[in-house]
């Protein structure tokens, strides 16, 4: 499992998939959305919640079609599907790979998004929190959309049909969450819907990917 873990990552950074990728977009986004709206403060502490976590959201879906696309191309996903590794294990380890150099560049850098879009500084850990939880839910979410799409030429689209419907319970909980901390209220309700979720998702879904991508190989 390390062994597969070790090539996934590096297979993300030789690809162009890494950990820049998904920190750019975030930062492109959080630099124009002032454009936009105005520099104002007024205007932007508001909407910050919901553009840090949709910019972390988009971002997590740019490399998603990536997770078994590789692997099929060069055969090594029927490898995987007949080793001594369960593919729920490998599906797992797929998706901690992808949250490793998506996921977790963003939590790094969101306390600078924070304060490109006039975020207080009370409400930053409540952000941090908030996408710890949070998008370790996207990363597994966005495997099981890839292991059902995995094949399909063209099946970006389709991917993010699939998985953004999913990934709103999410959304709603994590921009809570900051939202609360933002105004100094007690944010331990939307954290425990996020755990939840997150939690579910990372005991349920595994299964499924692997039921879809042994229905895709066969």
């Amino acid at each position: 499992m390390i062994a597969l873990l070790r090539r996934d990552l590096r297979l993300a950074v030789r690809a162009g998939g890494g950990f820049g990728l998904g920190v750019a977009f975030f930062l492109i986004l959080c630099s124009l959305v002032p454009f936009g709206v105005g520099p104002d403060s007024g205007a932007l502490q508001p909407i910050a919640p919901g553009i840090l976590w949709l910019g972390a959201l988009l971002a997590c879906l740019l490399s998603l079609d990536r997770i078994f696309a590789l692997d099929h191309e060069d055969g090594s996903l029927d490898l995987l599907a007949t080793s001594p590794l369960p593919l729920e294990g490998a599906v797992a380890i797929k998706a901690l790979a992808h949250w490793i150099t998506t996921g977790l560049p963003l939590i790094v850098a969101a306390p600078l998004f924070g304060i490109l879009l006039h975020l207080p500084a009370g409400a930053i850990p409540s952000l941090l929190v908030s996408l710890l939880v949070g998008t370790p839910a996207l990363s597994m979410l966005g495997a099981f959309g890839a292991a059902v799409t995995v094949g399909l030429r063209r099946g970006g689209l389709l991917l993010s049909l699939l998985v953004l419907p999913l990934y709103i319970p999410t959304l709603i909980f994590g921009t809570e969450m900051i939202r609360r901390g933002q105004q100094g209220g007690d944010a331990a309700t939307p954290l425990l819907f996020l755990a939840g979720i997150t939690a579910g998702v990372l005991a349920v879904i595994p299964f499924a990917a692997a039921a879809a991508l042994r229905v895709n190989l066969r």
